[in-house]
C-alpha cells in the first residue's frame, strides 16, 4: 500500500513540506536516507514563476528519489536583483513550488545563511545547478566536502525572469511615450498661452 501522507502524499501539505529550519530538515533527510531514499537538492529564487522553471524542477527531480528546494527569502533575492525585486513575496513563492508534481520539500535560504549552508544541512546525493552558480574550483571543493555529484543543467526554457521584467518594462516606457507625444503639442501650447496671456484663438484676455 502506497504512503499517502506528508511529504509523500498527492496533497500540497504545507506545513509538512515547508521546513525552515536546517537543524530539523537535517534530521528528516537522515530518517529518509536510511529508508534507501536518494535525495537532490537545488535552490533559486523563482521570482515570477515560469515554464523554464517548471521544466528546471521536473529535469532535477530525475536525479534523485526526492526533490529537496531552496527559496531565496525576500532579502535575500533584493539583495542580489535589486529593490524592485522580488515580484513576488516569499509565500507566495513557496506555495507556488510546494504545489509542483516535482517538488518534495521546500525550504528558505536567508541573506544571513552561510554560504554553502543549506549543502551542508541537506547532503544531498546530487545537486543541482544552473552553469553560473558554481565555478569549476567551486564545484570540486563542494564534491569533496559533502560526497555530492554536482548536476549542471542547461536553462530549459528561452525565458528568464529578469528578461520578463526588463521586457516589460521597455514596452511600459514605449507605451509612455507615445501617449506623452500625443499630448505634448497640447500641453507646450498651454504653457505658451498662459504665459503670453492670450487664449487658444491668440487673442488677448
Amino acid at each position: 500500500m502506497p504512503i499517502n501522507v506528508g511529504i509523500f502524499g498527492n496533497d500540497s501539505s504545507f506545513d509538512s513540506r515547508f521546513i525552515p529550519d536546517y537543524q530539523e530538515l537535517t534530521e528528516l533527510v537522515a530518517h529518509i536516507k536510511a529508508l534507501g531514499i536518494s535525495i537532490a537538492l537545488t535552490s533559486g529564487s523563482f521570482d515570477h514563476f515560469h515554464l523554464g522553471h517548471a521544466m528546471y524542477l521536473e529535469k532535477a527531480r530525475e536525479f534523485a528519489d526526492l526533490l529537496i528546494v531552496g527559496v531565496d527569502n525576500d532579502d535575500k533575492v533584493r539583495h542580489r536583483k535589486g529593490e524592485n525585486r522580488p515580484l513576488f513575496p516569499q509565500q507566495e513563492r513557496l506555495n507556488i513550488l510546494i504545489r509542483q508534481r516535482s517538488v518534495d520539500i521546500v525550504t528558505l535560504k536567508a541573506l544571513e545563511h552561510q554560504r554553502w549552508e543549506l549543502i551542508a544541512a541537506v547532503r544531498p546525493d546530487v545537486l543541482v545547478s544552473t552553469k553560473d552558480n558554481y565555478s569549476a574550483s567551486e564545484i570540486e571543493e563542494i564534491e569533496l566536502t559533502y560526497s555530492c555529484k554536482i548536476v549542471v543543467l542547461e536553462r530549459q526554457a528561452e525565458t528568464s525572469t529578469s528578461a520578463k521584467v526588463r521586457r516589460l518594462n521597455l514596452d511600459m516606457a514605449n507605451g509612455f511615450a507615445k501617449e506623452m507625444n500625443k499630448i505634448m503639442p497640447e500641453v507646450i501650447q498651454g504653457v505658451i498661452d498662459s504665459v503670453l496671456g492670450t487664449d487658444h484663438q491668440g487673442e488677448s484676455q
